[in-house]
């Protein structure tokens, strides 16, 4: 699966856009921020809330070390509460992430994933070498519904097991994090997620339509 198009609300266009092309080397025309296959849309939040919002990318596993070299140069880590800023997963994930706050509070995360295809590159990392965003989180009152039906409309299964409180469907190139409501986000622990006015085309998924919640604000669709 892959997320092609991302609408998301900020507070200031002009700052966030900024923020991707000077902190995170990222091509940017305009609202459009560019990661690989990927777009970002950047919308002004006209009374919407922002902060809350996990948004995750893509990069090469191999080059994990010099990744992160290349984002403590530009911002610090996110911590657990037991102070921890690394965060190694095996069984169904095989991945190594970090964490970082991003404008308007958003949790931000790199992630390389060891089943997907090395780099060639050797040297200093770039921005440019991140290849997808391959992460959206989804707050939902019901995670198990949005599962489902995650399942029947679009084929996706879920990475690994699922529960009530959190359900990241889809593969290694594209996942939406179902979270409940009420879960804070990992690692800081301190932000619920939010989620208002994102819009988000997929693409490479078995079905069309759409899943959408209303009170929470998001929608995702493939066409």
């Amino acid at each position: 699966m892959r997320l092609l198009h991302l609408t998301l609300p900020v507070s200031d266009v002009t700052t966030v856009a900024a923020y991707f092309h000077d902190v995170l080397q990222q091509r940017v025309v305009g609202n459009h921020v560019h990661i690989g296959w990927s777009t970002i849309e950047l919308q002004p939040a006209a009374g919407r809330p922002v902060g809350g919002v996990h948004l995750a990318f893509n990069v090469p596993d191999n080059r994990f070390s010099e990744a992160m070299a290349w984002l403590l140069e530009r911002t610090p880590l996110q911590r657990n509460p037991a102070g921890l800023d690394y965060f190694a997963l095996e069984s169904s994930w095989q991945s190594q992430s970090v964490y970082f706050t991003g404008p308007d509070g958003l949790i931000l995360e790199l992630i390389g994933r060891r089943r997907l295809p090395a780099s060639a590159r050797e040297g200093v990392f770039h921005g440019s070498e991140l290849t997808c965003l391959s992460e959206v989180g989804l707050p939902s009152h019901d995670v198990d519904a949005v599962r489902e039906q995650s399942c029947q409309r679009f084929g996706l299964q879920p990475i690994s097991p699922a529960s009530p409180q959190f359900a990241p469907m889809g593969d290694d190139e594209g996942l939406l994090i179902v979270v409940a409501a009420d879960r804070r986000w990992f690692p800081e622990q301190k932000d619920l997620p939010n989620a208002q006015g994102l819009l988000l085309r997929m693409g490479d998924v078995a079905g069309t339509g759409e899943l959408r919640d209303d009170a929470l604000g998001w929608r995702v669709f493939s066409t």
